[in-house]
């Protein structure tokens, strides 16, 4: 589960670098940039930067020196049992989501490569990363995070060069773009800022009550590589998640004729379409290791959650460490095969990344941060947080308000944390 806390930062960094840098990365970001500008990838990758950068300076030193092997644990150590049970529910749950849009990604990358059918290539490419996720755990997924990182960022540099010298270098082809493309501030509305916030918030703050986070940061091999791999990999994201958004404004620039069709494909099918096949492969082979090294990491954390804090205390302890072995591995399959059906049911890849993480958001956010910050947080303060937190925003999804329904719950949330916890006091 945490790879014998043994990690050196080399592999650390790479491990919390290739969380995020997937599917959402390369195809939803460079598709919403060519929609929207650079106003429209706050939430990612700017967003997952900001969820590193602030693992680091607030949660990195603090959980680590708890030793825990899970972040359910440190719900079970703060505030008890029952409120560890609830906490991973929250805490699996939406890992689904996240898995079902890595493969999605994985099966229109076949499709395109090979003319398989999406769904086929996405339960191709699960039955791939499952089986060695399910073989080797933590330290497989960190060696394999490490060098699919590698050909993460030699091949987009290399791709950006090349597609960067043909479109007559970068000037040139930052000019090209329409007014308003780079505008980065939201206008002085309350309205749009509050959008603005949200679209921050939901990676930004949403992750950090994330088990894939505390899992990698949990396994390295000092409090010192813990905090400083977490800087590190929100260095490493912020600038190779750039190189997508730039090489998709240069395909753009060379082939505005191009019919782009579905907005996610057109990156990939424009390579296809228009380059040698030394640039194809390596474009296809750094988007096949940025998703897979994310799936990964994703797959295991929520079986590790459900195993460890959910069907481990429901045997009152008896499993021994073999058996525990075994129901992990089992969970592992299971989350496999829910993501999987769901990726053949959905296809839109930045809305089950964004989705998945606001459940974390407006439940656990709160409870993670005062129990940690705040030493009259109580049981029945984390209780009322994730409940009222997730009524709040689904009343606010219902009706549809037209504002950002996570930070009214999110509000709501900490509100309800602070006042549960002084009432029980009292």
């Amino acid at each position: 589960m945490l790879a014998g806390r043994s990690l050196p930062l080399p592999l650390s960094s790479a491990a919390l670098f290739a969380i995020w840098f997937g599917s959402e990365t390369v195809f939803g970001a460079s598709a919403e940039f060519l929609k929207g500008g650079l106003y429209s990838v706050i939430e990612d990758p700017f967003g997952g930067a900001l969820c590193l950068l602030l693992f680091g300076l607030f949660f990195a030193r603090k959980l680590y020196k708890m030793n825990l092997l899970t972040l359910g644990d440190f719900f079970k150590t703060r505030y008890g049992k029952r409120t560890e049970l609830v906490a991973s529910f929250f805490l699996a749950v939406p890992y689904v989501g996240y898995i079902a849009a890595q493969l999605v990604a994985l099966g229109l990358i076949l499709n395109i490569v090979t003319g398989m059918p999406v769904w086929q290539g996405a339960i191709l490419a699960a039955s791939i990363v499952t089986f060695y996720t399910f073989i080797g755990g933590m330290w497989a997924i960190s060696v394999t995070d490490f060098f699919q990182s590698m050909v993460i960022i030699f091949g987009l540099i290399t791709l950006a060069i090349i597609l960067g010298n043909k479109s007559g270098g970068v000037v040139a082809v930052l000019g090209t773009m329409p007014a308003g493309t780079f505008r980065f501030l939201p206008k002085p509305e309350f309205k749009e800022v509050m959008i603005y916030l949200s679209a921050w918030s939901v990676l930004g703050l949403g992750s950090l009550p994330s088990q894939d986070i505390f899992q990698r940061v949990m396994s390295s091999g000092s409090v010192k590589v813990a905090v400083r791999s977490c800087f590190i990999a929100a260095a490493m994201y912020l600038t190779i998640a750039m190189l997508p958004i730039f090489i998709s404004i240069c395909v753009k620039h060379l082939y505005p004729g191009f019919a782009y069709g579905e907005t996610q494909l057109a990156l990939p099918r424009m390579v296809l379409a228009h380059t040698n096949i030394f640039v194809q492969v390596l474009f296809f082979g750094s988007l096949l290791s940025a998703i897979m090294s994310t799936t990964s990491s994703a797959l295991l954390a929520p079986s590790v959650i459900f195993s460890e804090n959910l069907i481990k205390p429901l045997t009152k302890d008896r499993l021994s460490d073999k058996q525990l072995l075994y129901v992990t591995r089992l969970c592992i399959l299971a989350f496999s095969m829910v993501a999987t059906v769901m990726a053949c049911l959905r296809s839109n890849i930045y809305e089950l990344v964004g989705e998945s993480s606001i459940l974390s958001l407006v439940s656990l956010f709160a409870p993670l941060v005062l129990g940690l910050y705040w030493s009259k947080a109580t049981s029945r303060g984390a209780f009322l947080a994730m409940a009222t937190g997730l009524l709040t925003w689904i009343i606010f999804e219902v009706y549809e308000t037209g504002w950002p329904s996570l930070l009214p719950a999110t509000l709501v949330s900490f509100v309800a944390m602070i006042w549960g916890s002084l009432y029980q006091k009292k």
